[in-house]
Protein backbone atom coordinates (compact mmCIF):
# COMPACT_ATOMS: atom_id res chain seq x y z
CA UNK A 1 0.00 0.00 0.00
CA UNK A 2 1.17 4.02 -0.17
CA UNK A 3 1.59 5.29 2.80
CA UNK A 4 3.17 8.90 3.88
CA UNK A 5 6.44 8.22 6.35
CA UNK A 6 8.89 10.23 8.36
CA UNK A 7 12.34 10.51 6.58
CA UNK A 8 13.93 12.91 9.05
CA UNK A 9 13.69 16.42 9.95
CA UNK A 10 11.67 18.62 7.81
CA UNK A 11 11.18 15.74 5.40
CA UNK A 12 8.79 12.86 4.07
CA UNK A 13 8.14 10.91 1.23
CA UNK A 14 4.94 8.86 0.26
CA UNK A 15 6.48 5.09 -0.92
CA UNK A 16 5.21 1.57 -0.88
CA UNK A 17 4.99 -0.56 2.45
CA UNK A 18 3.41 -3.88 3.62
CA UNK A 19 -0.27 -4.18 4.36
CA UNK A 20 -1.19 -4.31 7.38
CA UNK A 21 -2.23 -7.82 9.26
CA UNK A 22 -4.38 -8.47 11.96
CA UNK A 23 -1.76 -9.66 14.87
CA UNK A 24 -4.28 -9.79 18.14
CA UNK A 25 -8.04 -10.79 18.29
CA UNK A 26 -8.70 -7.06 19.11
CA UNK A 27 -7.84 -5.84 16.23
CA UNK A 28 -8.97 -4.78 12.88
CA UNK A 29 -8.11 -3.09 9.45
CA UNK A 30 -9.53 -0.24 8.36
CA UNK A 31 -9.56 1.18 4.52
CA UNK A 32 -9.00 4.73 5.07
CA UNK A 33 -11.38 7.24 3.34
CA UNK A 34 -10.18 10.55 5.08
CA UNK A 35 -6.53 11.62 6.97
CA UNK A 36 -5.76 14.80 8.24
CA UNK A 37 -2.44 16.68 8.87
CA UNK A 38 -2.33 17.80 12.63
CA UNK A 39 -0.64 20.39 14.31
CA UNK A 40 1.13 17.84 16.60
CA UNK A 41 2.66 16.11 13.32
CA UNK A 42 4.25 18.88 12.95
CA UNK A 43 6.31 18.51 16.28
CA UNK A 44 7.48 15.28 14.22
CA UNK A 45 8.30 17.00 11.06
CA UNK A 46 10.13 19.65 13.24
CA UNK A 47 12.33 17.21 15.03
CA UNK A 48 11.30 17.61 18.53
CA UNK A 49 9.53 14.29 19.05
CA UNK A 50 12.59 11.76 19.90
CA UNK A 51 12.60 7.96 18.96
CA UNK A 52 11.50 8.58 15.31
CA UNK A 53 12.47 6.44 12.78
CA UNK A 54 13.11 6.55 8.81
CA UNK A 55 10.27 5.17 7.37
CA UNK A 56 7.67 5.62 10.34
CA UNK A 57 3.99 5.71 9.16
CA UNK A 58 2.80 9.36 10.35
CA UNK A 59 -1.32 10.54 11.25
CA UNK A 60 -3.73 10.08 13.88
CA UNK A 61 -6.53 11.60 12.41
CA UNK A 62 -8.07 9.08 10.59
CA UNK A 63 -11.38 7.34 9.25
CA UNK A 64 -12.23 4.78 6.98
CA UNK A 65 -14.29 1.19 5.96
CA UNK A 66 -13.49 -1.89 8.16
CA UNK A 67 -12.53 -4.73 5.78
CA UNK A 68 -11.24 -7.40 8.58
CA UNK A 69 -11.66 -8.11 12.15
CA UNK A 70 -10.10 -10.47 14.30
CA UNK A 71 -11.63 -13.00 16.54
CA UNK A 72 -12.23 -10.92 19.41
CA UNK A 73 -13.81 -7.81 17.75
CA UNK A 74 -17.94 -8.66 18.01
CA UNK A 75 -19.27 -4.93 17.87
CA UNK A 76 -17.55 -4.31 14.01
CA UNK A 77 -18.30 -5.60 11.31
CA UNK A 78 -16.83 -5.85 7.51
CA UNK A 79 -18.20 -2.79 5.95
CA UNK A 80 -18.93 -0.95 8.92
CA UNK A 81 -18.14 3.33 8.41
CA UNK A 82 -15.65 4.33 11.20
CA UNK A 83 -13.82 7.45 13.22
CA UNK A 84 -11.11 6.14 14.76
CA UNK A 85 -9.41 7.91 18.31
CA UNK A 86 -6.02 8.94 17.92
CA UNK A 87 -5.12 7.49 21.59
CA UNK A 88 -5.40 3.89 21.72
CA UNK A 89 -6.99 2.31 24.66
CA UNK A 90 -7.54 -1.18 25.83
CA UNK A 91 -10.98 -0.22 27.92
CA UNK A 92 -10.04 -2.50 30.59
CA UNK A 93 -7.36 -1.11 32.87
CA UNK A 94 -8.12 1.22 35.38
CA UNK A 95 -7.40 4.32 33.98
CA UNK A 96 -9.72 3.17 31.63
CA UNK A 97 -12.17 2.58 33.62
CA UNK A 98 -12.03 6.11 35.19
CA UNK A 99 -12.01 7.43 31.52
CA UNK A 100 -8.89 8.62 31.37
CA UNK A 101 -8.77 6.97 27.97
CA UNK A 102 -5.13 8.56 26.60
CA UNK A 103 -3.18 7.23 29.77
CA UNK A 104 -4.13 3.56 29.10
CA UNK A 105 -2.00 1.00 31.17
CA UNK A 106 -1.66 -1.67 28.66
CA UNK A 107 -1.56 0.24 24.88
CA UNK A 108 2.40 1.23 25.09
CA UNK A 109 4.58 -1.59 24.57
CA UNK A 110 7.27 0.66 24.87
CA UNK A 111 6.52 2.01 27.77
CA UNK A 112 9.91 1.82 29.72
CA UNK A 113 11.34 4.61 26.96
CA UNK A 114 8.13 6.79 28.11
CA UNK A 115 9.08 6.09 31.59
CA UNK A 116 12.68 7.48 31.21
CA UNK A 117 11.31 11.11 29.95
CA UNK A 118 7.80 11.19 31.89
CA UNK A 119 7.99 9.08 35.04
CA UNK A 120 4.93 7.13 34.08
CA UNK A 121 4.12 6.13 30.30
CA UNK A 122 0.91 7.92 28.42
CA UNK A 123 -0.77 5.35 26.29
CA UNK A 124 0.11 4.25 22.62
CA UNK A 125 -0.62 6.68 19.89
CA UNK A 126 -0.76 5.90 16.45
CA UNK A 127 2.32 7.52 14.16
CA UNK A 128 3.74 9.34 16.90
CA UNK A 129 7.36 7.94 17.21
CA UNK A 130 8.51 4.73 19.02
CA UNK A 131 8.40 6.26 22.69
CA UNK A 132 4.88 5.74 22.48
CA UNK A 133 4.39 2.83 21.07
CA UNK A 134 5.79 2.56 17.33
CA UNK A 135 2.41 1.91 15.82
CA UNK A 136 1.77 2.94 12.55
CA UNK A 137 -0.19 6.09 11.39
CA UNK A 138 -3.13 6.46 9.05
CA UNK A 139 -1.63 8.42 6.30
CA UNK A 140 -2.09 5.46 4.19
CA UNK A 141 -4.23 3.40 2.43
CA UNK A 142 -5.22 0.89 5.42
CA UNK A 143 -4.28 1.13 8.91
CA UNK A 144 -4.31 -1.81 11.70
CA UNK A 145 -6.34 -0.62 14.88
CA UNK A 146 -5.62 -2.65 17.46
CA UNK A 147 -8.31 -2.33 20.41
CA UNK A 148 -10.80 -2.00 18.09
CA UNK A 149 -13.68 -3.17 20.14
CA UNK A 150 -13.12 0.05 21.95
CA UNK A 151 -11.97 2.49 20.13
CA UNK A 152 -13.64 3.34 16.84
CA UNK A 153 -17.21 4.99 16.49
CA UNK A 154 -19.53 3.76 14.00
CA UNK A 155 -20.60 6.32 11.47
CA UNK A 156 -23.99 5.05 10.28
CA UNK A 157 -26.03 7.23 8.96
CA UNK A 158 -24.53 9.08 5.90
CA UNK A 159 -22.87 12.08 7.45
CA UNK A 160 -20.23 13.30 4.94
CA UNK A 161 -16.37 12.77 5.79
CA UNK A 162 -15.37 15.82 6.54
CA UNK A 163 -18.23 15.90 9.24
CA UNK A 164 -17.30 13.48 11.41
CA UNK A 165 -13.28 13.37 10.95
CA UNK A 166 -12.21 15.20 13.73
CA UNK A 167 -13.71 13.34 16.02
CA UNK A 168 -10.62 11.57 16.05
CA UNK A 169 -8.59 13.83 17.63
CA UNK A 170 -8.83 17.72 17.39
CA UNK A 171 -12.62 18.39 18.03
CA UNK A 172 -12.27 16.49 21.18
CA UNK A 173 -9.59 17.99 22.13
CA UNK A 174 -10.62 21.48 21.45
CA UNK A 175 -14.11 20.48 24.04
CA UNK A 176 -11.96 19.40 26.40
CA UNK A 177 -9.78 21.91 26.16
CA UNK A 178 -13.02 24.29 26.96
CA UNK A 179 -14.11 21.62 29.55
CA UNK A 180 -11.27 21.66 31.60
CA UNK A 181 -11.89 25.49 32.23
CA UNK A 182 -15.38 24.56 34.04
CA UNK A 183 -17.19 27.48 32.11
CA UNK A 184 -20.15 29.30 33.95
CA UNK A 185 -22.32 31.70 32.06
CA UNK A 186 -21.03 35.23 31.77
CA UNK A 187 -16.84 33.71 31.75
CA UNK A 188 -14.25 35.21 30.21
CA UNK A 189 -12.01 32.52 28.37
CA UNK A 190 -8.85 33.17 26.28
CA UNK A 191 -7.50 31.02 23.82
CA UNK A 192 -3.44 31.12 22.37
CA UNK A 193 -3.18 29.63 19.12
CA UNK A 194 -6.12 30.26 16.60
CA UNK A 195 -4.80 26.78 14.78
CA UNK A 196 -7.36 23.88 14.13
CA UNK A 197 -7.50 23.13 17.59
CA UNK A 198 -7.48 26.34 19.17
CA UNK A 199 -10.51 26.70 16.89
CA UNK A 200 -12.54 24.07 18.18
CA UNK A 201 -11.51 25.42 21.61
CA UNK A 202 -12.97 28.92 20.93
CA UNK A 203 -16.10 26.82 18.88
CA UNK A 204 -16.36 24.75 22.35
CA UNK A 205 -16.05 27.14 24.92
CA UNK A 206 -18.91 28.63 22.77
CA UNK A 207 -21.12 25.43 23.16
CA UNK A 208 -20.49 25.74 26.77
CA UNK A 209 -21.78 29.15 27.88
CA UNK A 210 -19.08 31.54 27.85
CA UNK A 211 -20.08 34.88 27.45
CA UNK A 212 -16.84 36.12 25.70
CA UNK A 213 -13.57 34.02 23.71
CA UNK A 214 -10.81 35.85 22.82
CA UNK A 215 -8.54 34.70 19.84
CA UNK A 216 -5.03 35.39 20.00
CA UNK A 217 -2.51 34.52 17.26
CA UNK A 218 -0.30 36.07 14.44
CA UNK A 219 -1.98 35.80 11.56
CA UNK A 220 -5.42 37.62 10.59
CA UNK A 221 -6.86 35.02 8.24
CA UNK A 222 -6.50 32.26 11.28
CA UNK A 223 -8.17 35.11 13.49
CA UNK A 224 -10.87 36.00 10.73
CA UNK A 225 -11.64 32.53 10.61
CA UNK A 226 -11.98 31.99 14.77
CA UNK A 227 -14.26 34.99 14.61
CA UNK A 228 -16.50 34.86 11.74
CA UNK A 229 -16.60 30.47 11.91
CA UNK A 230 -15.68 29.84 15.73
CA UNK A 231 -17.57 32.27 17.43
CA UNK A 232 -15.09 34.52 19.18
CA UNK A 233 -16.07 37.55 20.28
CA UNK A 234 -12.49 39.23 20.11
CA UNK A 235 -9.48 38.75 18.48
CA UNK A 236 -5.95 39.71 19.52
CA UNK A 237 -2.92 39.90 16.92
CA UNK A 238 0.71 39.84 19.37
CA UNK A 239 2.33 41.08 16.53
CA UNK A 240 0.16 44.03 16.35
CA UNK A 241 -0.38 44.44 20.44
CA UNK A 242 0.58 43.71 23.66
CA UNK A 243 -1.81 40.36 24.54
CA UNK A 244 -1.37 41.17 28.38
CA UNK A 245 -2.29 44.81 28.22
CA UNK A 246 -5.48 43.70 25.52
CA UNK A 247 -6.44 41.61 27.87
CA UNK A 248 -6.72 44.12 30.46
CA UNK A 249 -8.34 46.41 28.94
CA UNK A 250 -11.17 43.35 27.42
CA UNK A 251 -11.74 42.40 30.97
CA UNK A 252 -11.25 45.69 32.64
CA UNK A 253 -8.22 44.77 34.92
CA UNK A 254 -9.44 41.52 36.18
CA UNK A 255 -7.96 39.31 33.46
CA UNK A 256 -9.72 36.15 32.01
CA UNK A 257 -11.63 33.66 33.94
CA UNK A 258 -9.52 30.94 32.06
CA UNK A 259 -6.88 30.58 29.45
CA UNK A 260 -6.41 28.05 26.74
CA UNK A 261 -3.18 26.75 26.04
CA UNK A 262 -3.54 25.43 22.55
CA UNK A 263 0.00 25.80 20.97
CA UNK A 264 1.99 23.60 22.94
CA UNK A 265 6.11 23.48 22.51
CA UNK A 266 6.81 25.32 20.02
CA UNK A 267 5.12 28.37 20.91
CA UNK A 268 6.11 31.89 18.55
CA UNK A 269 6.34 35.62 20.20
CA UNK A 270 6.90 38.66 18.97
CA UNK A 271 10.79 39.14 18.30
CA UNK A 272 12.68 39.82 21.65
CA UNK A 273 15.15 38.81 24.12
CA UNK A 274 13.02 35.77 25.92
CA UNK A 275 11.85 34.70 22.47
CA UNK A 276 15.43 34.45 21.11
CA UNK A 277 16.72 33.08 24.82
CA UNK A 278 13.64 30.26 24.23
CA UNK A 279 15.32 29.53 20.53
CA UNK A 280 18.67 28.97 22.07
CA UNK A 281 18.07 27.10 24.20
CA UNK A 282 15.59 24.58 22.76
CA UNK A 283 18.02 24.64 19.75
CA UNK A 284 21.00 23.48 21.86
CA UNK A 285 19.09 20.92 23.48
CA UNK A 286 18.70 22.45 26.74
CA UNK A 287 15.31 23.04 26.87
CA UNK A 288 12.95 21.10 24.92
CA UNK A 289 10.01 23.42 24.75
CA UNK A 290 9.18 27.15 24.39
CA UNK A 291 6.68 28.28 27.02
CA UNK A 292 5.69 31.60 26.00
CA UNK A 293 2.30 30.94 26.06
CA UNK A 294 2.54 29.30 29.46
CA UNK A 295 4.20 32.24 30.66
CA UNK A 296 1.53 34.62 29.03
CA UNK A 297 -1.71 32.59 30.56
CA UNK A 298 -0.26 32.40 33.56
CA UNK A 299 0.76 36.30 33.95
CA UNK A 300 -3.31 37.20 32.63
CA UNK A 301 -5.29 34.77 34.30
CA UNK A 302 -7.43 36.26 37.08
CA UNK A 303 -7.06 35.10 40.36
CA UNK A 304 -8.13 31.74 41.13
CA UNK A 305 -8.65 31.18 37.59
CA UNK A 306 -8.04 28.03 35.66
CA UNK A 307 -5.25 27.15 33.17
CA UNK A 308 -6.47 24.78 30.24
CA UNK A 309 -3.01 23.20 28.37
CA UNK A 310 -4.00 21.43 25.50
CA UNK A 311 -1.30 21.96 23.32
CA UNK A 312 1.17 19.35 22.79
CA UNK A 313 4.30 19.84 25.50
CA UNK A 314 7.12 16.98 24.97
CA UNK A 315 9.37 17.35 27.81
CA UNK A 316 10.75 20.42 30.05
CA UNK A 317 10.34 24.18 30.28
CA UNK A 318 12.26 27.15 32.03
CA UNK A 319 11.60 29.84 33.31
CA UNK A 320 8.17 29.01 34.88
CA UNK A 321 6.35 31.77 36.57
CA UNK A 322 5.52 29.25 39.98
CA UNK A 323 5.45 32.02 41.75
CA UNK A 324 2.75 33.36 40.26
CA UNK A 325 0.98 30.17 39.93
CA UNK A 326 1.12 29.91 43.25
CA UNK A 327 0.60 32.95 44.93
CA UNK A 328 -2.83 33.26 42.68
CA UNK A 329 -4.32 30.23 43.21
CA UNK A 330 -4.09 29.44 39.88
CA UNK A 331 -5.39 25.90 38.85
CA UNK A 332 -3.56 24.29 35.89
CA UNK A 333 -5.48 21.36 34.22
CA UNK A 334 -4.41 19.36 30.99
CA UNK A 335 -3.75 16.10 29.23
CA UNK A 336 -4.08 14.64 25.90
CA UNK A 337 -7.05 14.45 25.09
CA UNK A 338 -9.55 10.87 26.46
CA UNK A 339 -11.21 11.20 23.08
CA UNK A 340 -13.14 7.71 23.39
CA UNK A 341 -15.05 9.79 26.16
CA UNK A 342 -15.89 12.21 23.99
CA UNK A 343 -16.96 10.85 20.68
CA UNK A 344 -20.40 9.85 21.53
CA UNK A 345 -21.41 13.23 22.87
CA UNK A 346 -19.82 15.45 19.97
CA UNK A 347 -20.96 13.22 16.81
CA UNK A 348 -24.76 13.98 19.01
CA UNK A 349 -24.12 17.70 18.78
CA UNK A 350 -23.17 17.09 15.13
CA UNK A 351 -26.07 15.50 13.93
CA UNK A 352 -28.32 18.06 16.07
CA UNK A 353 -26.48 20.37 13.94
CA UNK A 354 -25.12 22.43 16.93
CA UNK A 355 -21.54 22.33 14.95
CA UNK A 356 -20.30 22.03 11.22
CA UNK A 357 -16.60 20.82 12.25
CA UNK A 358 -15.67 21.07 8.51
CA UNK A 359 -15.42 24.74 8.84
CA UNK A 360 -11.73 24.17 9.69
CA UNK A 361 -10.68 22.75 6.04
CA UNK A 362 -9.14 24.97 4.25
CA UNK A 363 -7.23 22.51 1.98
CA UNK A 364 -7.65 18.89 0.54
CA UNK A 365 -5.19 17.21 -1.69
CA UNK A 366 -4.44 13.38 -1.85
CA UNK A 367 -2.21 11.33 -0.07
CA UNK A 368 0.23 11.60 -2.59
CA UNK A 369 0.70 15.41 -2.03
CA UNK A 370 1.01 14.80 1.42
CA UNK A 371 4.51 16.55 1.66
CA UNK A 372 3.30 19.93 0.07
CA UNK A 373 0.48 19.78 2.37
CA UNK A 374 3.37 19.53 5.47
CA UNK A 375 4.82 22.38 3.83
CA UNK A 376 1.64 24.52 3.02
CA UNK A 377 0.72 23.48 6.86
CA UNK A 378 4.10 24.51 8.21
CA UNK A 379 4.27 27.48 6.46
CA UNK A 380 0.80 29.03 6.38
CA UNK A 381 1.18 29.11 2.49
CA UNK A 382 -2.36 30.28 1.30
CA UNK A 383 -3.83 30.89 4.32
CA UNK A 384 -3.62 27.28 5.16
CA UNK A 385 -5.51 26.15 8.42
CA UNK A 386 -5.83 22.39 7.73
CA UNK A 387 -5.34 19.94 5.17
CA UNK A 388 -7.51 16.99 4.44
CA UNK A 389 -5.85 13.72 2.58
CA UNK A 390 -7.78 10.98 0.68
CA UNK A 391 -6.34 8.02 -0.07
Amino acid sequence: MRANCWTGKNSVEVMDVPDPKILNSRDAIVRITSSAICGSDLHLYNGFIPTMKKGDILGHEFMGEVVETGPGVTNLSMGDRVVVPFPIACGTCGACQQGLYSVCENSNPNAPIAEKLMGRSPCGIFGYSHMLGGYPGGQAQYARVPFADIGPIKIEDGIPDEQVLFLSDIFPTGYMGAELCDITPGDVVAVWGAGPVGQFAIASAKLLGAERVIAIDRFDYRLRIAAQRAGATDVINYEQVSTLEALEDITAGRGPDACIDAVGMEAHHDIGPLHAYDRAKQAAGVETDRPHVLREAIMSCRNGGVISVIGVYGGFVDKFPMGAFMNRSLRMRTGQCHVQRYLEPLLARVRAGEIDPSFVITHRMSLEDAPRGYEMFKNKEDDCLKVVLSP
